[in-house]
């Protein structure tokens, strides 16, 4: 076995929607054009034997079947619920400007427990799915490449680094994650 796991991590390509729009668990479809460019570097850059893993969200979906109609050696694509992106309830479909400010701050001052939108996912919760599907893909021992969502992509930054729940939203990783980022994690096995 090798002494370090790898794991890509991919985010999707643009959504079809507004510029702005709270989105989340909505199930957009992505970009075309976007989708078969991302698919066309993610299957150069990895090497045989990688399973995929995805999203159930059509913005994920669409670039795994992309990838798999490019790297037919590759294992058909997991779809696994647990790496869609985080569900911002009653924010859903709204853009972010206009949810109303005392909301986000209330989310934020118990940004562990709250649930984004009123209804939707605690941060505790997204994390916990988000690292079960994280245990399970070293407990596999196999490398694999996860076609998923920028907070997903966070949440696995932050458990790589052995934190399960940040302590308070300055602790969520903040910088900037284009459409079509592709990341690699190093991970030792279990």
């Amino acid at each position: 076995m090798a002494s370090h796991l790898r794991l890509w991590l991919q985010r999707h390509a643009p959504v079809l929607c507004a510029p702005g729009l709270c989105y989340g668990a909505t199930d957009h479809a992505a970009d075309d054009a976007a989708t078969l460019a991302a698919a066309a570097a993610l299957a150069a850059e990895l090497p045989p034997g990688v399973a995929p893993w995805t999203s159930p969200l059509r913005r994920c979906l669409g670039l795994a079947q992309a990838l798999a109609a490019l790297r037919p050696d590759l294992p058909p694509a997991r779809i696994d619920a647990r790496l869609a992106e985080m569900d911002f309830g009653a924010w859903e479909g709204q853009a972010w400007q206009a949810i109303v400010r005392t909301e986000l701050d209330a989310w934020t001052a118990d940004f562990a427990d709250a649930r984004a939108g009123g209804h939707g996912e605690s941060t505790r919760r997204f994390m916990a799915r988000v690292g079960e599907a994280w245990d399970d893909w070293r407990a596999d021992g196999c490398e694999a490449v996860w076609i998923t969502h920028s907070g997903v992509m966070r949440a696995v930054e932050l458990i790589a680094r052995g934190v399960r729940v940040p302590a308070s939203a300055a602790d969520w990783p903040s910088a900037p994650m284009a459409f079509g980022t592709l990341r690699r994690i190093e991970a030792d096995p279990p």
